[in-house]
């Protein structure tokens, strides 16, 4: 096992339904994420790419297996544990965006800051550091329904950054927006990647996983293959 790696995943199963009609929505999984890398997990609907990103997001925990997160194994942990790790190593973005709609920009990327106890004064300057980061100065006043999909999407990365979580994890995060605001998040995408934060990128799109420097085909619950560009192919840095 590689014990410098950040995230290493060993022949991790996950079965709905046991017995007779099982379902192995992963079927001996083998995978290592060092840090600093950007990786899409790519596959069709069913392949149990959304499984994999709920075991690596401690959403979910394998059925057997085993996961090591910054050299800890989480596959064992209690809710409240895996809620910890959540909290404080991963930032989330998703596809439907996740904002409660009453709350302004601002508000919405405090929120996960006022659970994890940071005080009011720090909150308000981190939120605001990582709207401007998105690109949301302006914006910071205005409610999720007064702004376009793709300002909505940068106000979920703005949240998920917020702390500077040392893994990024998004799935889908641009399945509901224009090639326009797609091209806008993959290049703030890119950015975290530059500033040395472990970016996963969960998705069905060859166009969109492309972006990443490392590609992981998932299908029926196996790795089919794992490769990584070589850097000559528009890679703004190496690994």
């Amino acid at each position: 096992m590689d014990m410098g790696a950040l995230i290493e995943i060993r022949d991790v199963c996950k079965i709905y339904n046991p017995g007779e009609n099982e379902v192995r929505a992963l079927d001996g999984v083998n995978v290592s994420i060092e840090a600093g890398e950007f990786v899409a997990i790519i596959g069709q609907s069913g392949s149990g790419k959304s499984t994999l990103m709920n075991v690596l997001g401690c959403l979910d925990v394998p059925t057997s297996g085993i996961y090591m997160l910054h050299g800890r194994d989480v596959s064992g942990l209690t809710d409240n544990e895996l809620s910890d790790i959540r909290n404080h190593e991963i930032g989330f973005i998703f596809q439907g965006f996740n904002l409660i709609q009453n709350l302004t920009a601002l508000e919405n990327v405090e929120l996960p800051l006022i659970y994890r106890g940071v005080s009011r004064g720090k909150r308000i300057a981190l939120a605001k550091e990582a709207l401007k980061k998105v690109g949301l100065e302006k914006r910071m006043g205005h409610k999720p329904a007064e702004m376009s999909g793709g300002q909505q999407q940068r106000v979920a990365i703005a949240r998920a950054i917020a702390q500077a979580p040392p893994v990024i994890l998004a799935d889908e995060p641009t399945g509901n927006l224009d090639s326009g605001s797609t091209k806008e998040i993959l290049e703030i995408m890119k950015e975290l990647h530059r500033e040395g934060r472990t970016v996963i990128l969960i998705t069905h799109d060859n166009e969109i996983a492309a972006q990443a420097r490392r590609i992981i085909k998932i299908r029926d619950g196996c790795v089919e293959s794992d490769s990584v560009k070589s850097t000559s192919v528009g890679i703004e840095r190496s690994i």
